[in-house]
């Protein structure tokens, strides 16, 4: 009987990911058990494959040519990875939703997550990311535009919510998303609904 290689096959799910791509251990369990591809992806950071940002958690680093050097990890891609390894439904939050949505240009010092997890911080490459935990009503069974704008809105303020965020926010969305976005926030506060519906307006 023939031998697996898991760490060729690991290998080469990495290689048909997109650069810049961020792993767990548990996304590659269907192929292997789990200290074998613990093992693998040790021996793939070794091998300059894949880099490791904290642990546990493994980016496909991508290189910029023009500045000869390799592109900072995504802590939007690592706070995913985090919350696949946890089982978390996550949602940008506060500074972080707003930097997303075009709302604000300012680089979040923090970047943050409401969760349906408990309450977690990292640190990696002078980054931080914080998870905060909130009922499942704000983001569990929410497309994730939905619970971004939502989140976005929060952090604005019913009184600071003006025609300019609004505009932007409709342009943001397809008429499929904004039929999508009606349905899904009804159970949402009563003003940012009402937000909502301003925004989904043809």
């Amino acid at each position: 009987m023939e031998r697996v290689n898991y760490l060729k096959k690991i290998r080469e799910r990495i290689d048909l990911s997109e650069k810049g791509s961020v792993f767990i251990i548990s996304d590659f369990t269907d192929i292997a058990e789990y200290m074998i591809v613990k093992k693998s992806l040790s021996r793939l950071e070794k091998s300059n494959v894949i880099r490791r940002v904290m642990r546990g958690v493994y980016e496909y680093p991508e290189y910029n040519d023009f500045l000869g050097e390799y592109i900072a990890v995504s802590p939007d891609k690592v706070s995913h990875a985090l919350a696949r390894n946890y089982g978390w439904t996550i949602v940008p939050c506060g500074d972080t939703a707003l930097n997303m949505l075009g709302l604000s240009t300012q680089v979040p010092a923090t970047w943050s997550y409401v969760s349906d997890g408990s309450y977690k911080k990292y640190e990696f490459d002078n980054v931080c990311v914080e998870f905060k935990k909130r009922t499942n009503r704000e983001i569990s069974g929410l497309s994730a535009k939905t619970a971004l704008i939502i989140q976005a809105l929060k952090t604005i303020g019913e009184d600071k919510v003006d025609e300019k965020a609004i505009l932007k926010l409709s342009k943001k969305l397809n008429k499929d998303e904004k039929n999508i976005m009606l349905t899904e926030a009804k159970n949402a506060t009563a003003w940012v609904y009402e937000i909502v519906k301003r925004i989904c307006k043809d």
